[in-house]
């Protein structure tokens, strides 16, 4: 390795790897590209391009991309540790989350001076590095997560249809005592109910971790799709009536238009009991006041502003709530 001539990563392109390397995907899929990456942007000699990493064995992979982070580390006056509790830590965890083969297993098996570093990472790094930092000291990874919220280490996934559960399901949990970050709760919005059973075929493959399911009531036909999958850990909730938004309670609603609006017209009090999908007469709302178009993203957002005790859970929300904290999951379809 001596004859390696590198460009050191600054500070901040160390910083920006680590949180690659750390994020909620699978090991193989993003160490391969962190070390593609760094190697073929910062390892001056021997010069190699992407096509060619691709052909090398991980092990002389991981060689070279840890001998590039280690001389980044060291020529920014880290020096070098020979403390690696870090990298068992990760490798212990991403190989009791994912399943990884024997080959890959290599990639997390490297000896990168993480320790070295970890003073660079503070209260304001992004969570995944705050739960880096924490594993060098930590003597119970889930009391810390829970005492410093730290999200890692994953134990349960939850995929929604759309970014309205994203946004406000975590915070109805949060009002009901149930701190998603704190109890290692990871939620994907897939973008549509078609997408959420693309996402639970991919995942299902590489996780061995629970998986719940957070269908609406028209994607009948998706849960039928599933099923085959479907794993004695993991769940599907059905909603029961609508989607997400239907089970937000009038009252909340109300209140969340009366703080964005300032006001509401006896028209669309009126329009808010029609009985009609929420969305609609959200539409609907938005166009009688001649704003912009109703967009739920947006508006969940406002929710979230506005809630502010448990009366502003519903009862199916509630019940939601209660089954992602189940750990002994005795029926699949709720």
């Amino acid at each position: 390795m001596n004859n390696l001539k590198v460009k050191p990563l600054t500070k901040e392109q160390l910083l920006i790897s680590f949180d690659r390397l750390t994020r909620f995907k699978h090991p193989e899929v993003k160490y391969l590209r962190v070390f593609f990456d760094v190697l073929t942007n910062n390892l001056i000699s021997p010069k190699y391009k992407k096509t060619d990493l691709e052909k090398m064995d991980y092990t002389q992979l991981t060689d070279l991309a840890q001998y590039v982070f280690n001389y980044s580390i060291n020529e920014l006056g880290y020096g070098s540790c020979d403390d690696y509790v870090i990298n068992q830590r990760l490798y212990d965890y991403e190989v009791s989350v994912f399943s990884i083969s024997k080959n890959a297993e290599k990639l997390l098996k490297n000896k990168i001076h993480y320790k070295a570093i970890i003073d660079l990472i503070n209260d304001d790094s992004v969570i995944n590095l705050r739960w880096l930092k924490n594993l060098a000291t930590t003597i119970d990874e889930k009391e810390d997560r829970f005492k410093y919220s730290l999200k890692y280490p994953i134990k349960k996934v939850v995929i929604a249809e759309g970014a309205t559960e994203e946004i406000l399901l975590p915070e109805f949990a949060k009002m009901c005592g149930y701190d998603f970050d704190r109890e290692g709760i990871y939620m994907f919005s897939a973008g549509g109910k078609n997408q959420v059973v693309k996402l639970y075929y991919k995942l299902v493959d590489i996780l061995k971790i629970p998986i719940f399911v957070l269908l609406d009531k028209d994607a009948k036909e998706n849960l039928e799709e599933i099923k085959p999958k479907l794993r004695p850990i993991d769940k599907i909730h059905l909603l029961r009536c609508g989607e997400f938004e239907d089970l937000l309670p009038m009252e909340l609603v109300k209140r969340t238009l009366y703080y964005e609006l300032k006001n509401i017209s006896l028209l669309e009090s009126k329009m808010l009991e029609e009985d009609m999908p929420r969305v609609k007469i959200l539409e609907e709302v938005f166009k009688t006041r001649g704003m912009h178009e109703f967009k739920k993203v947006e508006f969940a957002q406002m929710v979230k502003k506005n809630i502010k005790t448990t009366s502003d859970i519903s009862a199916e929300i509630s019940d939601i709530i209660r089954e992602i904290k189940l750990d002994d999951i005795q029926s699949n379809i709720i």
